[in-house]
Parts: C-alpha cells; sequence; structure tokens
C-alpha cells in the first residue's frame, strides 16, 4: 500500500476545497451531496474522512476559503479611496461575476444558505465577512476604517443582493441595467457623508 506524504495530504485536501467551494456556489449546498464533491475533486467517497470530519466542516471551511480568496486577491488589490471602491464594485456588479457563479462570489452565491446552517459554519461566515469589510472599510476610510466598517458591510450587503436579483431577472436587459444601477446606488452610498481620497 502506498503512503502519502503530508504534502500530497494537503494539497489534496486543498482541491477538495476549491472543488467544493465551486460546486456549493453553483449547485448550493444542500443541493451538493459528498458523493459529488468526492467525484469533482477526482476522489472515492471513502478519502473524504481522511480530510473532513463532516460534510458541515467541509462547507464551514470551504466557505471560510472563498472569504479569504475574495479578501486577497479582489479587496487587497484595490486602490485606497473611492477610485478603488468603484473599481471593486464595478468587477463584483459585472456580467462576468453575474454569468460566472462557481467562480463569484459566495455572499450572492450562499447567502441564504448559510443563514440556516449551523453555528460552526455561520461562524466560519461571519469570521470571513468580517475580514472582506475590514478590507473594505480600509479602502473606504484609510485614516479610520473602523468608522466606516458599517458603510462596508452595508455596501457588501447591496452589492450581494444586487448580483443575486441579477442573476435571477430572465430579462437580461433589465439584469445588465440593474447591475449597472448597483454600482451607482454604491458610490451614492460612499458618498454620502464619507470623507475621502479621490
Amino acid at each position: 500500500m502506498v503512503r502519502y506524504g503530508k504534502e500530497h495530504k494537503a494539497e489534496t485536501r486543498r482541491r477538495i476545497i476549491e472543488t467544493a467551494g465551486r460546486r456549493f456556489k453553483q449547485d448550493g449546498i444542500d443541493g451538493s451531496g459528498v458523493s459529488t464533491l468526492m467525484k469533482d475533486a477526482g476522489l472515492t467517497n471513502g478519502a473524504f474522512y481522511a480530510h473532513f470530519e463532516s460534510k458541515d466542516d467541509l462547507v464551514a471551511t470551504a466557505i471560510a476559503d472563498q472569504l479569504k480568496a475574495q479578501a486577497e486577491n479582489v479587496v487587497a488589490r484595490a486602490a485606497p479611496g473611492r477610485a478603488g471602491i468603484e473599481q471593486i464594485m464595478r468587477g463584483y456588479l459585472s456580467p462576468q461575476h453575474r454569468d460566472n457563479v462557481g467562480d463569484g462570489c459566495p455572499n450572492a452565491a450562499l447567502l441564504d444558505e448559510i443563514g440556516r446552517c449551523g453555528d460552526m459554519t455561520r461562524q466560519a461566515y461571519t469570521d470571513g465577512v468580517l475580514v472582506l469589510i475590514d478590507g473594505i472599510a480600509s479602502r473606504m476610510a484609510p485614516e479610520a476604517p473602523s468608522s466606516a466598517r458599517v458603510k462596508a458591510l452595508s455596501l457588501l450587503a447591496l452589492m450581494a443582493g444586487t448580483l443575486q436579483l441579477s442573476r435571477a431577472l430572465t430579462d437580461r436587459q433589465l439584469a445588465h441595467e440593474l447591475l449597472e444601477q448597483g454600482v451607482a446606488n454604491g458610490l451614492a452610498l460612499l458618498d454620502a457623508g464619507l470623507s475621502m481620497k479621490k
């Protein structure tokens, strides 16, 4: 019997987390069984429990991973000030993001299900969202990010809700106009009482 090293186990775990994150966003948490998740990762069902205690453990881990990636790959790369926030909003509220659910934001794809999950998943989500909004707040108000925390959370809610609604519409023109209006609404929220660097 071949024994794999720690590096192989870590790579396998990473592959499961990444493929599960995409599958959860595409088909929902409840619509994604362990056998499908493991097939996506190119593994057998038996390998699952070598990496996770339960599906809930994987859900919490995948959601935390998705939010961390969003904070690092989108928010942390945006410039401070209004221009950086507008860049984040335009990327988030784009037709490409709307149409690519599996590689998109877990907020817009899974928020309704996360709210019905157990404490472990909801805590992982809360921790991940706090990192995300703290990053947004630090771009909104670089001199005093804590003053912009609630506004950053409101902006995230506006973006996620707008994206969800746009995805649900069959009228593509209306869905596109909604995304544009979402950007305008987000900019209006930013401009309402925030002193920002232009």
